[in-house]
């Protein structure tokens, strides 16, 4: 891997990683078109220019987190469903990364989004501060969260579309899909590297040291636009563009 394909990866980590778009359909897509085979030291190197994505979000909501008792509850509730979830079906949840199941699951959030915005009534997502998110909400946008563990559904696409099922407005809901993203980011990439520290493999520290800054700052920067976007257009746009880059993963893949 060369510095430059650091720098495209940890960008496209940095992008995609809190986008409803599937972070882990691109970084395959891209690895291909590269010519980077799925080796063990490419797997230790995506794992660890996720920490670059994870550390972005801590630095926008840390003061946030910190000063809120009742959202770190809120928080650790809506992770209660992915952690048990994920700890008990780990091996099977690992089988399921492959091309076609990334590429399917594309197209069907694509449609979700498509037609949760054609019924979508402002006046009925009321709820705009995470102190208005019930425990049962809370827990309803954690087992929607749990589906993103199926590749190409997009951690942020679940969540987002649990949270405004649960009527929290667009920003509240992309908001709360940051938040979440926190403990459950860190959490699943921390078992993922104890899960496989016997073969973590480490060879390009230079590589590795470019894709975490590169996908630092561009996270900073994804998720500070993605809020103002929200709050002026629909999420048909994603849809749209999960349906196209389904089929192109399927034509390329499949």
């Amino acid at each position: 891997m060369t510095l430059i394909d650091a720098v495209a990866l940890g960008a496209i980590e940095g992008l995609t990683e809190f986008l409803p778009v599937s972070s882990t359909g691109h970084l395959i897509m891209l690895s291909k078109i590269l010519g980077i085979e799925q080796t063990e030291a490419h797997k230790s190197f995506e794992i660890i220019i996720q920490l670059g994505a994870i550390l972005a979000v801590l630095s926008v909501y840390m003061r946030k987190i910190i000063s809120d008792k009742q959202l770190m509850i809120t928080l650790a509730i809506a992770f209660l469903p992915t952690g048990a979830i994920g700890f008990l079906l780990y091996k099977y949840i690992k089988t399921l990364f492959v091309p076609s199941t990334v590429a399917y699951m594309l197209i069907l959030g694509g449609i979700v989004f498509i037609l949760l915005e054609k019924y979508y009534r402002a006046k009925e997502h009321h709820i705009t501060n995470t102190s208005q998110i019930t425990i049962k909400q809370a827990l309803f946008i954690g087992f929607a969260q749990s589906f993103a563990m199926i590749p190409g559904t997009s951690r942020s696409g679940a969540t987002i579309i649990g949270g405004l099922l649960s009527g929290l407005n667009r920003k509240l809901a992309v908001e709360f899909s940051f938040l979440l993203a926190l403990p459950t980011m860190l959490v699943a990439t921390c078992y993922d590297i104890f899960k496989n520290r016997n073969t973590l493999v480490v060879d390009d520290w230079n590589a590795i040291l470019v894709g975490f800054g590169v996908a630092f700052v561009v996270a900073l920067f994804a998720v500070k636009t993605f809020l103002k976007l929200v709050s002026r257009f629909s999420f048909t746009p994603f849809g749209i563009y999960r349906i196209i880059i389904g089929i192109l993963f399927l034509w390329y893949f499949v």
